[in-house]
């Protein structure tokens, strides 16, 4: 029988959070292991929505926010901050793994402290492409995993040109599609009623900043804009990551205010964007949700800009329509929406939880040496 073991997950945002949700509430309860959270990053930010509540209102065992954080736009201050936060926090519970997703910079304080204190460290979704820094990111803390949950082979196969034990990757898909398919949303009637959204039909825009591209957000967003209140048609939209260049995103959005087609949210519910995005007419934007969750619902993507570059090819993912940063271009798409409207099941089928958790509880697994080592590859 395996002894129990101690968990500590990170999540500094709502997109990480709704990825791992799932995972979390089936590991608390499970008398096997005892699930410890620490909750920082933007999740502390009362500009986009203090979604620190959402954690806590889940009613995990041991939830920690970190509300003494200070978030700026200083991404490296950030860092450092939430480094010697984590680390204080967990010297005190001493974990026996820490559980980080995706490439936020919340991700890589856990790697780091975790290999600083010699804890086994999983990394869900590595091995993927971007067109941001937060690919190099995220490549970062899979170097520092010893264990890596991925969506596909794809990523699988990156891992293991980065030097990563092939042993040690299960392609086990998205976790939050575990929830979208579930019978667990909320109705669209409950939705609209607690968000105060009356349209019958609308999409949903949500547009990030390209911190390398900070020179042109506010141009890039002011098509983005222009394009959305040209199309006469109805937005449900919300707000942008706090990465540089959201406030300049955040001061075109202005522009929204006071219209009757737009209604505007500093962040959702996870269940309850998912019950609107599977009603949408299309989402436009540049975030992940686009490539990933839209095709499960077989929901039109328009997909803006280089932020998602190399996470997908319009021949597999027939939903998505790429285009720039270009008032026309836009229009063009957003008229062309219905023409769109394929299921696209590339990321998952529904049973990541289930997979990840099974391999947890393997006592094998748990054999794992801390130590990680780098398997060349024979390609000379």
């Amino acid at each position: 029988m395996m002894n129990k073991k101690s968990i500590l997950f990170i999540t500094g945002t709502r997109a990480d959070y709704g990825k791992m949700k799932s995972i979390m509430k089936t590991l608390d309860a499970d008398p096997h292991f005892e699930v410890y959270i620490f909750v920082g990053g933007m999740h502390l930010l009362e500009k986009f929505g203090n979604t620190y509540m959402e954690v806590e209102n889940d009613n995990y065992k041991h939830v920690y926010v970190a509300y003494g954080l200070v978030q700026s736009q200083d991404v490296s201050l950030n860092l450092s901050n939430t480094i010697a936060c984590l680390d204080s926090y967990v010297k005190k519970i001493k974990p026996d793994m820490i559980v980080v997703h995706g490439d936020r910079i919340d991700a890589l304080a856990g790697a780091i402290v975790g290999a600083f204190n010699n804890i086994l460290i999983s990394h869900i979704e590595g091995g993927e492409l971007s067109g941001t820094i937060d690919e190099s990111i995220r490549h970062a803390i899979s170097k520092f995993a010893q264990i890596h949950f991925v969506c596909t082979i794809e990523a699988k196969k990156r891992l293991i040109q980065l030097g990563e034990e092939e042993q040690h990757i299960y392609v086990v898909g998205s976790p939050d599609i575990d929830i979208m398919l579930s019978n667990k949303l909320p109705s669209l009637e409950n939705a609209k009623e607690r968000y105060d959204v009356s349209f019958e039909e609308y999409g949903i825009l949500m547009y990030h900043p390209v911190t390398t591209e900070y020179e042109f957000a506010s141009e890039h967003a002011k098509s983005i804009v222009d394009a959305v209140l040209d199309s006469k048609k109805n937005y449900i939209v919300i707000y942008p990551n706090n990465d540089l260049g959201s406030e300049l995103i955040l001061n075109e959005y202005k522009r929204f205010l006071g219209n009757s087609h737009i209604r505007m949210f500093p962040s959702l519910r996870f269940e309850y964007f998912l019950t609107f995005l599977k009603n949408a007419l299309f989402m436009i934007g540049n975030s992940s949700a686009g490539i990933r969750e839209t095709g499960v619902y077989g929901i039109p993507a328009i997909d803006i800009g280089t932020r998602q570059n190399g996470r997908y090819t319009t021949s597999r993912l027939k939903n998505i329509q790429h285009v720039g940063e270009n008032v026309n271009e836009i229009l063009r798409a957003i008229g062309a929406v219905n023409e769109y409207r394929h299921a696209c099941m590339e990321f998952g089928k529904g049973n990541s939880t289930e997979e990840l958790v099974s391999v947890l509880k393997s006592e094998e697994f748990w054999k794992i040496n801390i130590q990680k080592r780098f398997i060349d590859l024979d390609i000379y």
